[in-house]
Formats: structure tokens, C-alpha cells, sequence
């Protein structure tokens, strides 16, 4: 199963090694799903998680992007064909759901779930890691 990741999930597994992101993060590559991306997702990746305030301590700059560089090497890279904007209220919301459908991605994982109010229109469900971690665990 193909899934995007939000800036969101990276910028808390970055933030703490002892919560839900950090753990779905480490699980990649995952025999249970693969993560997808675009040109434009990779592009807010860098931009925000080289921020000085999300980068640990322990890392530098250069390790960051080796980070991506790895997460990039692991990514399914889907060009998107089609723009729809505006749909959700903020347009980079809005890039990562025209991922998720190009992608055919069941599922986009964030922490800000109600940003994507009406992506179930297209077949996409936004969950947090903690509800797609239990959802892997328990299929139903």
C-alpha cells in the first residue's frame, strides 16, 4: 500500500525519538507500505526540516538531507498530471492530495487530520501515525 507522509510527521520525528513518528519513520522501508512523492513534497521536506529549530541537536544540516536523500531513495516519485486548486484551504495541503490521488495512496499521514476535511471525496483518508500504526497492526 502506497501512503504520503506530511511535513508534519517529519518535523515531530525529528522533534522526539519517543513518539508515533519517529516510529513510523524507522520503520522505512516498510514491507507493509511505501511511501510516495512529488518534486513539489521533497522541495517542503528540505524547506522546513532544515530549519535551524527542526534539525536535533545531535545533527547537522548535511544530515538532514542525507536523511531525505534516503527517505527519497525509499519513495515511489509520482508526477501529478492534473491540478484541481483550490480544494482544501491551504494550497500545500492541497499538493499533498493531488499526490495522494495520483499516487492512488489510501491514506495520507498527518498530524493535522482536519486540514484534509473532504479529502474522503477522492478516496484519501488523512490519519495520524498512532491510527495508521493500529491500523497496520489490526487489519479489519
Amino acid at each position: 500500500m502506497r501512503v504520503v507522509l506530511d511535513t508534519s510527521i517529519l518535523v515531530a520525528a525529528a522533534r522526539s525519538k519517543k513518539g508515533t513518528s519517529f516510529a513510523l519513520v524507522s520503520t522505512i522501508p516498510s514491507p507493509q507500505y511505501q511511501i510516495c512523492l512529488s518534486v513539489g513534497l521533497y522541495c517542503e521536506w528540505l524547506s522546513v526540516l532544515q530549519r535551524p529549530n527542526n534539525i536535533p541537536i545531535d545533527l547537522t544540516v548535511e544530515d538532514v538531507h542525507g536523511f531525505l536523500r534516503f527517505l527519497a531513495s525509499q519513495a515511489h516519485l509520482q508526477n501529478i498530471s492534473f491540478l484541481w486548486r483550490p480544494f482544501l484551504s491551504d494550497s500545500n495541503d492541497d499538493m499533498i492530495l493531488e499526490l495522494a490521488v495520483a499516487a492512488r495512496c489510501p491514506y495520507i499521514l498527518t498530524h493535522n487530520v482536519k486540514d484534509f476535511a473532504g479529502s474522503d471525496q477522492f478516496g484519501v483518508q488523512a490519519l495520524t501515525p498512532r491510527k495508521f500504526l493500529e491500523t497496520l497492526n489490526n487489519p479489519s
